[in-house]
């Protein structure tokens, strides 16, 4: 799913549903990797689109920045060995907010807080 590229990994958009990549991408962006590139092609952009705001404005509001975003058009050959214009898009995303919170350590129970005084 997830291609290591450099410091960063990029996620290729396809067929499967949009929420398998909105995790992969939070996963990635989680584990501390570097900046986490979704790229689409064709008729994907538009699932690549809704992936990144997916992760933008539900599950890392305010946490994650966009890079500069690329687009352009690749040669490709279909099936029938003809060639084919198609248009590509390169979204790249970068950790700003806090990292996710460590698991707690099994540590000895603190003493509840102080109670205030009573008034008169």
């Amino acid at each position: 799913m997830g291609e290591r590229m450099g410091s960063g990994v990029t996620v290729f958009i396809g067929l499967k549903p949009t929420m398998t990549y909105v995790f992969q991408v939070v996963t990635q962006l989680n584990s501390g990797a570097g900046p986490v590139v979704v790229r689409a092609r064709g008729n994907a952009i538009a699932k690549a689109v809704d992936v990144v705001e997916v992760v933008r404005r539900r599950f890392l509001e305010g946490q994650v920045e966009l890079g500069a975003i690329s687009i352009g058009t690749e040669r490709l050959t279909n099936h029938d060995g003809r060639e084919a214009n198609v248009s590509a898009i390169s979204i790249p995303l970068t950790r700003i907010g806090p990292a996710a919170e460590p698991a707690p350590t099994s540590s000895p129970p603190s003493s509840p807080p102080p109670e205030p005084p009573a008034k008169a």
